[in-house]
């Protein structure tokens, strides 16, 4: 067959296929198209999960008259006055947008600029183009895109079901309400509001900390979000990354909790999966995946925006410096937060602890008052002539014993209990109370195995074992990072066969590999010779190590599998070289555990990512007894 041109019907529908993989994709593009014409407010609303309409209002500056045939014109934009895909400062920049739409369905555009007389319209149907006639309508312009997909019957039967379609396109809402929190949104699903986030006011805190940011992301997130993550502010080299990352023990089982921007573009990127798990790999275990919304802004000539048909992926300039800024913001953020663990645990056990009405049948004993039984019908099941139950009757009603010394009395900073004479004012200088500090003072060890401590303003659990594993990693992990890591010699050097791509890889990172105790070099074009191994990793095999090593510079440029590694085996001698469960401690000890958990980073929760204590308030414990 002849060479020859494809219809312009025909070229549309191919570039929709491209564009408007599914119902949400069009929203998507809409709505971006909403925000590049300043859109204080956009309404959508769809039917049957897209298929048979789609809505989008907004109130931004419009079209004229004269635009809308041209806006319907494939890659027709007002997005890139110089013609430089290297500065892109728009989100629908392509021109592709408005045509594939309507090559695959009913389309109307009615636009109206603030000062017209009146508003105009555009019908496209199957990609044929009507004329341009006046229609009645506000400031703005509301696209209407009915049966979606009626000129391509066969992608009808790739979409999911109508609740599918309707969840991506909630999740495409709340990725790009996100982004842009001075503007307000509402999705409408089949007639009813299932989505909305009202514009978020522009305020700073003292510290400089975007509080329109986390206000948007507490009305997406939810407040817990809000209450359990730490701020992320950095910038290196002209690149700033803002935005909030969840504690470690507030986490999920899946990675759609996490959330990138670039440029105010929602993307998907292996480079922020990869930087995210580097981050976080201390202090989760690898089925648990954090909860994280960061905003990423750098010079339009730093990053590509046009990679992606979709523009859901971005390439960077110089993806190390990204990846690099982005794992040492979150590692900062999280030292900060030292041995902060999130609330959401403290709801959770007080979830468990609420009582429930059980159908145990009336208790058999006498009155409290003394009087004959209230339980007619049981006499016989009264404590005297029930053997040994009057004994744990009397046992329990007993009088306890006296705690008023100084187990309960204050103690000093380093943990030691003081004597009635020693708190008074003769005393000299008075004591810091160790109720005030945040994991407050040790009262006392459960089973061996768990600290309660009082502070003042509730109670604190801990457990004695993962606090302690917890502290011993964090001092192995300094001397690691201090690059005093052991080296083995290998008494034969092992040379492992690889790909050229991949020998060439390792050897460029030959010299960070070192610093953690791997000493490789090249050994011809498609091997690499190992001479040194950490001797912490004992009889490792070395083939599959460096083989892992390769596959992680290859996806993450990172040489995360041997931290992992290295971290996994300091992470087992910590837990052998630490406080067991089951070992009775000493107040003072206690104390001394507390404070050293105050002063360590990251002892809020264990190295998987459980939490290492609990804290109850004392008006949450108050609500489980009926005094609030």
């Amino acid at each position: 067959m002849a060479i020859r041109r494809l219809p312009e019907t025909l070229v549309n529908r191919i570039a929709a296929g491209e564009v408007v993989e599914r119902p949400a994709s069009a929203v998507k593009e809409l709505v971006e198209n909403a925000i590049d014409a300043g859109a204080r407010r956009i309404d959508v609303a769809i039917a049957n999960g897209g298929r048979s309409l789609i809505s989008v209002s907004d109130d931004g500056r419009g079209m004229a008259r004269d635009d809308l045939p041209v806006a319907v014109e494939r890659h027709a934009t007002s997005k890139l006055p110089s013609d430089d895909l290297l500065d892109i400062r728009w989100l629908g920049f392509r021109g592709e947008a408005l045509p594939s739409i309507g090559a695959v369905s009913r389309m109307s555009i009615v636009s109206r600029q603030e000062n017209d007389d009146s508003a105009w319209a555009i019908e496209v149907e199957g990609g044929k183009v009507g004329s341009v006639k006046p229609a009645a309508a506000g400031k703005g312009t509301r696209i209407e895109v009915r049966d979606l997909f009626y000129a391509v019957p066969a992608r009808l039967k790739f979409l999911k079901s109508d609740r599918a379609e309707d969840l991506a396109v909630q999740e495409i809402m709340r990725r790009l309400a996100m982004a842009h929190p001075g503007i307000a949104f509402t999705l409408q699903q089949d007639g009813r509001v299932s989505f909305r986030a009202d514009a978020v006011p522009a305020s700073l805190m003292d510290d400089g900390q975007d509080l329109q940011q986390l206000g948007r992301l507490e009305q997406i997130l939810g407040r817990d979000f809000a209450d359990n993550a730490v701020p992320i502010r950095a910038e290196r080299e002209g690149i700033r990354l803002t935005g909030h990352a969840g504690l470690p023990t507030y986490n999920r089982g899946n990675a759609q909790h996490q959330y990138l921007f670039v440029n105010g573009r929602p993307v998907r990127d292996k480079l922020f999966v990869g930087a995210l798990r580097g981050a976080y790999a201390d202090f989760l275990s690898h089925d648990r995946h954090p909860v994280v919304a960061l905003f990423l802004d750098l010079p339009a000539e730093q990053v590509d925006v046009n990679v992606h048909p979709a523009k859901a992926e971005v390439r960077f300039r110089d993806s190390g410096l990204v990846r690099g800024l982005i794992v040492g913001a979150l590692r900062h953020a999280l030292a900060e937060a030292g041995h902060r663990a999130s609330t959401t645990v403290a709801q959770s056990a007080l979830g468990a602890l609420k009582p429930q009405a059980s159908p145990t049948m009336p208790l058999p004993f006498q009155s409290t008052f003394g009087g004959p039984s209230r339980w007619r019908g049981y006499d016989n099941l009264r404590p005297s002539s029930v053997p040994g139950l009057a004994e744990a009757a009397a046992l329990y009603n007993a009088p306890q014993g006296d705690f008023s010394g100084d187990f309960s009395g204050e103690t000093t900073a380093t943990g030691e209990g003081l004597a009635p004479a020693a708190r008074n004012e003769d005393a000299g200088v008075a004591p810091v109370p160790l109720q005030s500090y945040p994991l407050g003072a040790a009262r006392g060890q459960l089973h061996e195995t768990y600290i309660v401590a009082q502070t003042a303003d509730g109670i604190v659990i801990v457990d004695q074992h993962a606090a302690h594993e917890r502290l011993v990693y964090e001092r192995m992990k300094v001397n690691l990072e201090a690059g005093r890591v052991p080296r083995q010699v290998l008494l034969l050097p092992e040379v492992v066969e690889l790909s050229e791509a991949e020998a060439t890889r390792l050897s460029t990172r030959a010299d960070e590999l070192a610093e953690l105790g791997l000493v490789l070099e090249g050994f011809g074009a498609g091997a690499v010779v190992v001479r040194e191994v950490p001797a912490l990793l004992g009889d490792v095999a070395v083939q599959a190590l460096v083989h892992d090593l390769a596959d992680a510079i290859a996806e993450y440029d990172s040489v995360l599998p041997l931290k992992e590694k290295l971290e996994e085996v300091c992470g087992t001698m910590a837990c052998h070289g630490s406080v067991r469960a089951g070992r009775r401690l000493t107040l003072d000890e206690m104390n001394a555990l507390l404070r050293q958990m105050e002063a360590t980073p990251h002892s809020g929760q264990c190295n998987h990512g459980r939490p290492t204590y609990v804290e109850l308030k004392l008006a949450d414990i108050e609500k489980l007894f009926g005094r609030r």
